[in-house]
């Protein structure tokens, strides 16, 4: 189905949500086996194809009119699954490069990037899709539909848009190789300003985290 027909009345709802529900599923099932660690080596790459692929669905949900839900007000999709297991694999698997900085708004004028963490913010994207997956599944489609374009502008869809750009500068960091600017020692909960980003700034060789992340240099592939 082309997301040129997105807002043709003839379209049949439920192949968008099935699409849909499926991408989202498919990035969850896809992401917790990488924290699993059994395959280190292509961690890195494996979430750069997945959070891309993610994030077409956001697009399609983006592009999408206003979805409304059936009820006024959101049912109890009951206790929200621990993702703190997924949150640590994450930051044993991806140090010393977890940490990278962010800007949340690139429209909002003057504002200092801001320390985050793949790692975190992985998690934070697992939480958002699987509270719209326990609607889906529950037979609430159109719930789901909602959540998932609510919170793709609200939370994940910035989320995941600035991992991508993360994991993206990190593997061309590394394919080019330019040395990579470590964020080393800085506290996410800090409100740190642009110079005390460049001033924690170190030195990382590419050739300590390349292999361990999977990750083939330009020279090495020659």
């Amino acid at each position: 189905m082309s997301d040129a027909t997105l807002h043709s009345v003839t379209q049949d709802p439920d192949d968008f949500a099935v699409q849909i529900s499926d991408s989202i599923e498919s990035f969850i099932v896809a992401t917790t086996e990488v924290a699993k660690g059994d395959e280190p080596d292509s961690a890195v790459p494996f979430l750069l194809l997945e959070i891309s692929q993610l994030l077409l669905a956001g697009g399609r949900l983006g592009a999408h009119e206003d979805i409304v839900p059936d009820e006024r007000y959101e049912p109890d999709t009951g206790p929200e699954p621990d993702v703190d297991d997924l949150r640590e694999r994450f930051a044993v698997m991806l140090d010393p490069v977890d940490v990278f900085s962010e800007v949340f708004d690139p429209y909002e004028p003057r504002k200092a990037p801001v320390p985050a963490r793949i790692s975190d913010n992985l998690a934070d994207i697992v939480t958002d899709l699987r509270h719209g997956l326990a609607h889906y599944r529950a037979g609430r489609t159109s719930e789901a539909l909602w959540w998932w374009q609510f919170s793709y502008f609200s939370n994940w869809g910035p989320t995941a848009s600035a991992t991508l750009r993360a994991l993206q500068s990190l593997v061309a960091h590394v394919r080019l190789d330019q040395p990579l600017a470590e964020l080393d020692g800085l506290d996410t909960d800090e409100d740190l300003t642009e110079d005390d980003l460049a001033e924690e700034a170190g030195r990382v060789m590419l050739e300590e985290i390349a292999a361990p992340l999977g990750i083939r240099t330009r020279s090495a592939s020659k």
